[in-house]
């Protein structure tokens, strides 16, 4: 992943959840994705914070888009790895996240994990 990759992803990224548009938002994860939230055991009742698959992350991010009808995000910071992507935001009811996503040869995210902090 270079600079220019995790840039256009981060951009993409941000404005389909500014949009509240779901397909656009999951369009961007692979099938077997895993990812990890805090928020996951508040939104879903996963004591584990973990969702499997594709379909399993778009019924979370609804009910997500749904609790949060107001939710947008501003993207603070993009950081780049090898295969991954960590952005830094401000997400719902002001809190700082850092969400660090590795990214399949497709460019398709395959694994996240998300990290929130209040200021």
């Amino acid at each position: 992943m270079n600079e220019q990759q995790a840039t256009s992803l981060a951009q993409a990224w941000i404005e389909a959840w500014n949009r509240h548009d779901l397909d656009a938002i999951v369009h961007h994860y692979a099938p077997d994705v895993e990812f990890t939230s805090p928020f996951v055991s508040t939104l879903s009742g996963e004591s584990s914070g973990l969702i499997r698959g594709r379909d399993a992350l778009k019924a979370y991010f609804r009910k997500g888009l749904h609790a949060y009808p107001d939710l947008q995000f501003e993207l603070l910071r993009t950081l780049t790895g090898v295969d991954s992507v960590l952005l830094y935001y401000r997400s719902v009811k002001g809190l700082l996240a850092a969400e660090m996503m590795t990214v399949n040869g497709e460019g398709q995210i395959q694994t996240v994990r998300v990290h929130y902090v209040k200021e």
